[in-house]
């Protein structure tokens, strides 16, 4: 009788305990499902911001994934807290949580930070050419881990975030017009004025080169073997290359139809004709 009494007193206490805790049971699930209505609302509300705003679609999508994320934890804490879970025990426990998962993706996590600041500053979008890291290409694809290029070769550079947001990048693209700046040597001979004149005649013939900024040649130096020009010209980034490579077959073919001679590295050797009195007795 005494065991089965301990029995009686022990289901009395279990069924107490549970009425006891039924309130908090109902306002958690009151607060679940109010909370995921509002998720929701906030989910369709953001969608509706994006499609009208001009966002890159990957901060989108990064954006969106996030907000939402963070919402459903955030709503999970409540849900805790309503049960009766301490919310500083919670808190330790997301803390050593958090320092785990950082010290076993560090690198990723750097990664992640880089992804946040491209996104944020936007160094480049998708269509630039950039060089960095060592890598000339134009950008491909932007996440929030890494970054593609397209190489000259067609070939995938695949280039973390981390690196790429904390070294130096230059964006080609970033303006309208780009300078090109083309070195060409000429003999010592030949005429510096003429040659100066068919460079400058060869970009007023190409529409390509812009007129304004207007081209300029100068000497850049005077070399060993050569008298160093410089041609500077201006041209739409979309013109550039076909610029750059038809001027430099062109003042090519046109020094060569024009008597400049284009030198190519060479030494010159004085050697002294002395002979000494010892080598005539001998």
């Amino acid at each position: 009788m005494e065991k089965l009494g301990n029995y009686q007193q022990h289901v009395d206490n279990a069924i107490e305990w549970f009425w006891s805790i039924v309130p908090d049971i109902v306002m958690a699930m009151i607060i679940l499902i109010t909370g995921l209505w509002a998720i929701g609302l906030i989910s369709r509300l953001l969608r509706r911001y994006f499609d009208k705003a001009d966002y890159d679609p990957t901060l989108e999508s990064f954006l969106y994934s996030l907000i939402r994320v963070s919402l459903k934890v955030i709503l999970v804490v409540l849900v805790i807290t309503q049960l009766g879970v301490k919310t500083s025990s919670l808190v330790a426990i997301l803390a050593s949580a958090g320092i785990a998962v950082g010290l076993a993706l560090q690198g990723s996590l750097s990664n992640f930070a880089g992804g946040i600041l491209i996104f944020v500053f936007k160094p480049f979008k998708v269509g630039d050419f950039i060089s960095a890291q060592g890598v000339d290409g134009t950008v491909k694809e932007i996440s929030i881990f890494t970054t593609k290029l397209t190489t000259f070769g067609n070939q995938v550079a695949i280039i973390p975030n981390g690196p790429l947001s904390n070294n130096n990048i230059v964006n080609f693209n970033a303006e309208n017009i780009r300078r090109d700046k083309i070195n060409v040597g000429i003999g010592y001979e030949s005429d510096i004025k003429k040659a100066k004149q068919i460079l400058l005649d060869i970009c007023a013939e190409n529409d390509a080169i812009l007129k304004e900024p207007a081209p300029e040649v100068y000497v850049d130096s005077l070399a060993d073997s050569a008298v160093v020009l410089t041609l500077r010209l201006w041209a739409n980034n979309a013109d550039f290359w076909g610029a750059h490579f038809h001027t430099m077959e062109t003042l090519k073919n046109r020094f060569d139809e024009e008597g400049i001679k284009i030198p190519f590295p060479q030494m010159e050797v004085h050697a002294a004709n002395k002979v000494t009195q010892s080598e005539l007795a001998g």
